[in-house]
């Protein structure tokens, strides 16, 4: 599945088509199951925070965070067992991030190598300590699948949760 970029489309609209596709797909390879997609798609201003895929992007992209906000728009699309949507949410979280340095921005790239997450960080590990504060409905968003979220949405598909 192609993650690329479509003219004109806000960060929101983007995380909602990837995890819509993801689901489908899924969908099509499992035709009596529900299926749950989701993916998740960051900025800062005008900017599209991407996987950064290697260190150097990683550095990069969390040198341009540094003191700055971001937004992490992650999408959540619950299909039924036919492959219609079921129901679809997008949370969005927002990330204040401290005034980072080279050397701590280098012992994190390092240590945690998080080439392949949005923003090239990861909440859930030491990335933590990049922030001054986050603030969001479902903390769990922020690390990719809006739980929450998501337990009501099977509880409303007929799901016992928990």
């Amino acid at each position: 599945m192609s993650e690329a970029h479509l003219p004109h489309e806000s960060p929101t609209d983007r995380a909602l088509r990837l995890a819509l596709e993801k689901a489908r797909s899924l969908a099509r390879q499992h035709p009596d199951a529900y299926v749950i997609g989701s993916d998740q798609v960051a900025a800062c201003g005008a900017r599209v925070l991407d996987k950064p895929g290697d260190a150097a992007r990683c550095r990069e992209q969390l040198s341009a965070l540094s003191g700055q906000t971001a937004r992490f728009h992650t999408a959540c699309a619950l299909l039924n067992a036919a492959g219609h949507l079921q129901q679809a949410h997008v949370d969005s979280t927002t990330v204040v991030f401290r005034g980072l340095g080279a050397a701590e921005i280098e012992r994190y790239v390092a240590r945690e190598q998080p080439f392949d997450c949005a923003g090239g960080f990861k909440a859930e590990g030491l990335g933590i300590a990049l922030f001054e504060c986050i603030e969001s409905q479902d903390p769990t968003g922020l690390i990719g699948l809006p739980l929450i979220w998501l337990a009501g949405a099977l509880r409303a598909a007929g799901f016992p949760v928990p």
